[in-house]
């Protein structure tokens, strides 16, 4: 495994995005528990764009506009309809010790939509994979998936990480109203912006 692939992939993964908003949002509303199953959930969801790239279905969605823009706007509308629900204190991502805490199931469902409504992950590990695979590898899809599996353990580590150090400061902020009306507000408009930024992205 290249230095270079690790370094890559760690800064690729260590980045904020909508998998790291969505594992600190769990840890805050719901503790340790919730956000491991949302790391897990970020983590399962890029194993198909993944696949896609092996396979060479990412490179079909590079050249369908329809195909690109009907996965693309479905996961905008996904991202504003959680930035909606996370400002208006009831929805899933909320950060509200109130309500019962989802289960294992619903919060891994949700945080695997957050990462397959996005078709840019397909194209990136479309370009990205192959720069280190020789072109002349016979074992070439073996050595893409072996590279998949370590990308997909460096983003489960970096956002239980994240979302861990979330929970560890849980305590800190649920008991202060003001903290958490910012702080809802604050997830709801990194929802929404990445949902602008999802729009607004091209082939």
């Amino acid at each position: 495994m290249s230095p270079e692939f690790l370094l890559t992939s760690l800064i690729v993964v260590a980045s904020p995005g909508t998998g790291v908003i969505v594992t600190l949002a769990a840890g805050l509303a719901a503790g340790r528990r919730a956000a491991l199953v949302a790391a897990f959930g970020c983590t399962l969801g890029i194993v198909p764009h993944m696949l896609a790239a092996i396979t060479g279905l990412a490179a079909l969605l590079h050249a369908s506009a329809l195909a690109f823009s009907a996965i693309k706007y479905a996961g905008v509308a996904y991202l504003l309809w959680m930035a909606w629900m996370t400002l208006k204190e009831h929805g899933p991502l909320a950060v509200d010790t109130s309500a019962a805490p989802r289960g294992a199931r619903e919060a891994i469902v949700s945080a695997i939509l957050v990462n397959l409504l996005n078709p840019k992950l397909s194209i990136f590990f479309f370009a990205f994979l192959p720069q280190f695979v020789p072109a002349d590898s016979d074992g070439a899809v073996a050595r893409m998936l072996e590279l998949s599996a370590v990308f997909m353990a460096m983003t489960f580590a970096v956002f239980a990480v994240y979302g861990l150090f979330a929970a560890a400061m849980r305590d800190r902020v649920v008991s202060r109203p003001a903290v958490m009306a910012w702080l809802r507000r604050s997830f709801a408009a990194a929802f929404a912006a990445l949902g602008l930024k999802l729009a607004l992205a091209e082939r």
